[in-house]
């Protein structure tokens, strides 16, 4: 959906998010806390100069181009840091490599950026190859799943949604960290690098787009693996961020990150769709429970050993106890182009997954839609595979949908089919017609109809009944 090519954006920005929220409660419980970071600005109004220094560390260098990062990018003025500053983050660095159990030898860049900085990083560079009629196409597909509004203005949301959250990221093409700074390097920056830098040492030993194959070619290929890959990458920094901020902080950080707390506001987050907030959570909160589930079973061995034998799906990510052994089963889908005419082309075709099946159904746009979150979790566990597909019409922008999913057994077929139209009725009214002798839903959008069969689900929406009937014919 356009969950495709906006999954492919946030993979490759929202690595240098530093979402503290999802690890705020297991830092609180011992006595410290986080929280979502934004910088501070001098008492004067003005940002932080930025700087950056190249430093030696120490492993094989590793070949990892950033998905969205452009090559072209304005370079950012360079100056020497400060001593105490430099010694300062080779410190963060000494103790997270002896947390971690991991190290480098590869040169890193270590790049303090303003705010302002930030801002033209993220409109000119992370949204560079994301065209408007990208964000259109994406809104059709996101709007006809009602987790977004009609003709709702996608692009400026996350342009403006990265701008405020965004704390720290590393560039996996340049080899930089780079690092908002506020009045000064306190608990939160410091906080910050430990996750960064985390990536810093993931990359150099696993090799993001040729070891694990996380990059854009797999991502588009496989959004379900991208997404769980994502967060044992995101998991594993932030586990490792609250270890170091555990065992390493002093009072003043602590004292530093509350203040930032208590003091926060964020209001693009606080006005955004509910669905793309608890996604964009995702690798962080999901990522980390994953991960810490492998950390209780066997310590950092055993989280490396996720590298080794990659996650393939959200629910290995949701249901950790279920990796690696529960695979994902591969479904395909016929090419209807040709069959629906000439005005149709495909422009969108993946993996919709547990977690996407989970936000349908509870994370609807208007909240009368949306179902429970246990039932929602109820209706979307034992999913077993999938694929979907979007049409659309060039000369109408209508839109055609398709989503055959497999379940574990026919039970769960069973439980998310109640689920759904439990779902459908809230959003459409209680089904009163049938094509083909399937329940059909019609609203705003088209024809929504709905099968069950054994332990797989067909779920179509199209403008007509007779494109409806169409596919369900090469379906059936």
């Amino acid at each position: 959906m356009g969950q495709n090519k906006i999954k492919t954006i946030i993979i490759s920005v929202v690595i240098i998010l530093l979402v503290g929220c999802s690890v705020f409660g297991v830092i609180l419980a011992s006595g410290l806390g986080i929280a979502l970071f934004r910088p501070f600005r001098t008492e004067t109004g003005e940002d932080v100069v930025s700087t950056q220094v190249v430093i030696n560390t120490n492993v094989a260098p590793s070949s990892t181009p950033g998905p969205m990062i452009t090559e072209d990018r304005t370079p950012i003025p360079t100056q020497e840091l400060p001593a105490d500053l430099t010694e300062m983050l080779t410190d963060i660095e000494t103790q997270v490599m002896r947390l971690r159990g991991l190290s480098t030898s590869q040169n890193v860049v270590r790049t303090l950026i303003s705010m302002d900085e930030l801002e033209d990083i993220v409109a000119n560079d992370f949204f560079s190859e994301y065209s408007d009629e990208d964000a259109r196409k994406d809104t059709l597909a996101l709007s006809l799943l009602g987790l977004i509004p009609e003709g709702f203005d996608l692009k400026s949301l996350y342009t403006e949604l990265y701008s405020e959250q965004i704390a720290g990221f590393y560039d996996d093409e340049t080899k930089q960290i780079y690092v908002v700074q506020g009045v000064g390097f306190g608990g939160s920056e410091k906080l910050t690098y430990s996750h960064e830098f985390t990536h810093v040492l993931q990359d150099q030993t696993y090799d993001f787009e040729n070891g694990l194959g996380y990059n854009d070619d797999m991502c588009e290929a496989d959004s379900e693996k991208c997404a769980a890959i994502q967060s044992l990458i995101e998991g594993d920094a932030s586990l490792t961020e609250i270890l170091w901020f555990q065992t390493y902080a002093t009072q003043e950080d602590y004292d530093d990150l509350l203040e930032m707390f208590n003091n926060l506001e964020t209001p693009v987050l606080d006005s955004a769709p509910e669905y793309i907030t608890a996604d964009l959570y995702f690798p962080y909160e999901k990522g980390l429970a994953f991960v810490q589930y492998l950390y209780e079973e066997g310590g950092y061995p055993a989280v490396d050993g996720a590298y080794q034998d990659s996650p393939l799906s959200t629910e290995q990510i949701l249901h950790p106890e279920r990796y690696p052994s529960d695979i994902p089963t591969s479904v395909t889908l016929p090419d209807f182009g040709v069959a629906l005419g000439g005005d149709w082309v495909l422009f969108d075709q993946n993996v919709m997954g547990e977690w996407y099946t989970f936000l349908i159904l509870n994370k609807a746009f208007e909240k009368e839609f949306q179902l429970s979150e246990g039932t929602a979790l109820a209706a979307s566990e034992g999913w077993g595979g999938d694929a979907y597909a979007f049409y659309l019409n060039e000369s109408t922008d209508d839109v055609v949908f398709i989503l055959d999913s497999v379940w574990d057994t026919s039970g769960d077929a069973e439980e998310f089919g109640e689920g759904f139209i439990q779902y459908a009725d809230l959003r459409w009214g209680e089904s009163e017609n049938q094509i083909m002798d399937l329940p059909a839903w019609e609203g705003s959008v088209g024809i929504s109809v709905f099968l069950i069969e054994g332990d797989r689900t067909l779920w179509v929406m199209a403008p007509s009944e007779d494109l409806i009937s169409q596919i369900l014919s090469e379906l059936r």
